[in-house]
């Protein structure tokens, strides 16, 4: 057996973690001195960019350890940038958030091609939950980014995110339909 195959990755995004953020750009262009939460940040690839371009805090939370432990990895160096990663089952609610970040209110909260595996598993008011809370976490823009997979589904998670974010202060003022890919992406703002 060689050393190739005992160490297998498991493909868990669609696309590579730049085109992730395709229709999105405006978010990207912002991140210089702002705050960022990540909710299913996988390896921390879309943090890392945020940083890139000059977001001073990255925070995010995936159920993956293996994945939480590649963003820590990835974060290691980045010395001029607080960050922090955790692994938090997001179906606990909004009190597994805050046991992990406190309070804590974000510049710019993502939610990447989560939204949807998340509905499959939680039931609706409980979704709306956790959404309204990361929407009260927001003090200036939500990035949402649907799935490619399921098209049809993408339409009716955006009016539920309309109608939850709005709750929390939040109206959608941007909607890309460029990716054809990855599917619809949608911006909110304070």
């Amino acid at each position: 057996m060689n050393r190739e195959s005992e160490y297998k990755l498991q493909r868990r995004v669609s696309g590579y973690h730049d085109i992730r953020m395709d229709g999105m750009t405006d978010l990207v262009i912002r991140a210089k001195g702002a705050s960022v939460f990540d909710i299913g940040c996988n390896r921390g690839l879309v943090s890392f960019e945020m940083a890139n371009n000059g977001a001073t805090l990255c925070h995010g939370c995936d159920i993956d350890p293996g994945c939480i432990d590649v963003a820590r990895g990835v974060f290691a160096d980045l010395r001029a940038v607080e960050n922090r990663f955790a692994v938090i089952d997001l179906t606990e609610g909004p009190n597994a958030v805050a046991n992990e970040f406190g309070a804590k209110e974000y510049d710019i909260v993502l939610c990447l091609a989560t939204y949807h595996k998340l509905k499959r598993i939680m039931p609706p008011e409980k979704l709306s939950e956790l959404f309204a809370h990361f929407g009260k976490r927001t003090k200036q823009f939500f990035g949402w980014r649907a799935t490619g997979d399921k098209p049809g589904e993408n339409e009716e998670e955006m009016k539920a995110l309309d109608v939850t974010l709005k709750s929390a202060g939040l109206t959608r003022i941007h909607t890309s339909y460029i990716s054809q890919t990855l599917g619809v992406a949608a911006i909110w703002s304070r």
